[in-house]
């Protein structure tokens, strides 16, 4: 038996190839892998040099690329042609095939690679011997995962042999390798273009999950290749069970509108949709606001805080049921109070980095995918135009407040805000003075004063009913993009009542 390596991460290999040599194969290998394999493991190798009767050229671009080794890989032993030709030509067949890939993605992600280091990285041998040993897999094993060595070792010592099934899966591994790491390539050279005529995604399973948004659907986390960051990159879970479907939807949601604010700030989500968001001088100070703004919602929510949670907090935090708490630290104190509650799953944050902007937002549609540009960038109020009344400073910051928050409520989205803290959300209407009256019920419900709180909308007001029901109840400044050819009424209604109106020239719809 004959086993071809050639990877350039040797993580797991020292195992590896001893336990073939072992287990009876013969080792072929190239360049760097031959050496290590000599120098390094004192194993005896045959170089791809010698069986080819080609030194390597190009600055070993060419090494591998000779038809006495892909013939040996794509061999076929119950074909008596291909048997023949092996024959005639002097030339043994592979019986595994060991490849990982040059690490194009990490040479071409760092700050200032030039064009030149990144095409170097561009492996082509190593592609086409694990696409050839995964075409043939009945007769060829393709191994390209260092997590998988245990394993064929172990089926190989087991039975002799890997099985019919195990190949298939190890060739669709192969495959699904050389797939993305070529989508990587090619996302690259089109990075230029927003919507390239073919866009290819890369995505690599993160976690397993127990089931979907219902028991009856299989579910998995993957996160996109290429992409410095993703939603559990440097996340570590403390306590509590395994994050479900539902826990990470939730959660990006409420990531996402915590990365709207620098100062202490407090988001809880449910079902997607914020349910209370403050900000505070203190992280202790934001959270009794959010929480004080739809107490009934807020309870199995998702708990997302910018600042370390200290004891007293902690003990705080331990008395409401959260489902998921996210922050950049915690006290020892804290934690034991907070581990008391078995349902929470407690996350710490370690990323330390700005986040970045999301390239592209994607919508799975029937049979395809709406590709946009992320809605990600962080808003101040350069560009607005108050349409009537002066907003003093109070009122501005209320108002880009509601405004931040109101980009990541499901349309039609009404927020309701006063002193830094949502006090009525009406989210996901059909339309939008029913969103404007379920805020306002959210309010009454939870004690709220209205008097001098702002209002945001996603969308212009279509009609001046929304406002004027806002308007009644106390709400005396209104953020919205205009633009609808009923906009004087709307403003008519706001004078009115002595309020203040701000356009904004841009709409935020989530649906």
């Amino acid at each position: 038996m004959r086993a071809l390596i050639s990877t350039y991460d040797k993580t797991g290999l020292d195992v590896f190839a001893t336990g073939l040599a072992e287990l009876g194969f013969s080792l072929v290998a190239s360049g760097g892998t031959a050496s290590y394999l000599e120098e390094e493991l004192g194993l005896p190798v045959d170089r791809v040099e010698e069986l080819t009767d080609s030194p390597e050229m190009l600055g070993g671009r060419v090494k591998t690329l000779h038809p006495r080794i892909h013939a040996g890989i794509l061999a076929r032993r119950d074909s008596a042609d291909d048997v023949a030709t092996l024959a005639e030509h002097g030339i043994e067949p592979f019986d595994l095939v060991c490849v990982n890939l040059y690490p194009f993605e990490q040479v071409a992600g760092r700050r200032g690679v030039t064009e030149a280091e990144a095409v170097e990285m561009i492996d082509v041998g190593g592609p086409s011997m694990l696409r050839g040993a995964a075409k043939n897999f009945a007769h060829c094993i393709p191994v390209c995962r260092p997590e998988r060595y245990g394993f064929v070792l172990d089926e190989l010592r087991e039975h002799g042999e890997i099985s019919l099934a195990t190949r298939r899966e190890l060739a669709a591994e192969a495959f699904a390798t050389t797939a993305s790491y070529e989508a990587a390539i090619a996302g690259w050279f089109s990075d230029r273009e927003p919507f390239p005529e073919t866009l290819v995604l890369a995505l690599d399973k993160v976690l397993d999950l127990s089931y979907g948004e219902n028991p009856h659907q299989r579910a998995a986390y993957y996160a996109e290749r290429g992409s410095r960051s993703h939603l559990l990159s440097r996340v570590g879970q403390l306590h509590g069970k395994a994050l479900s479907f539902n826990n990470l939807n939730d959660l990006s949601a409420a990531r996402l509108v915590a990365r709207e604010f620098t100062v202490p700030a407090c988001v809880i989500v449910k079902h997607a949709n914020p349910c209370g968001v403050a900000l505070g001088a203190t992280i202790e100070e934001a959270y009794e606001k959010a929480l004080a703004s739809d107490p009934v919602s807020a309870y199995g929510g998702i708990v997302v805080l910018n600042r370390d949670v200290d004891a007293a907090l902690g003990e705080t935090l331990s008395e409401q049921f959260i489902e998921v708490l996210f922050a950049p630290g915690y006290d020892d104190d804290a934690l034991i109070a907070l581990r008391l509650r078995q349902g929470t799953r407690i996350l710490v944050d370690s990323e330390r980095r700005r986040a970045t902007a999301q390239q592209r937002g994607l919508k799975r549609v029937l049979g395809g995918v709406l590709v946009q540009d992320a809605d990600a960038e962080i808003e101040d109020r350069e560009g607005w135009n108050p349409v009537c009344g002066a907003p003093d400073e109070k009122q501005w910051g209320d108002l880009l407040f509601a405004w931040r928050v109101c980009k990541h409520v499901s349309s039609n989205a009404i927020v309701l805000a006063k002193d830094l803290a949502t006090i009525g959300i009406g989210a996901g209407q059909t339309s939008r003075v029913d969103a404007v009256r379920i805020a306002l019920e959210k309010a009454a419900e939870f004690g709220h004063d209205l008097t001098g709180a702002a209002l945001a909308s996603d969308a212009f007001f279509p009609f001046s009913d929304g406002p004027e029901l806002a308007l009644a109840r106390g709400v005396r400044a209104i953020v919205q993009p205009g633009g609808s050819k009923r906009d004087d009424d709307v403003i008519a209604a706001a004078m009115r009542a002595n309020a203040t109106m701000v356009f904004t020239g841009r709409r935020h719809f989530r649906h």
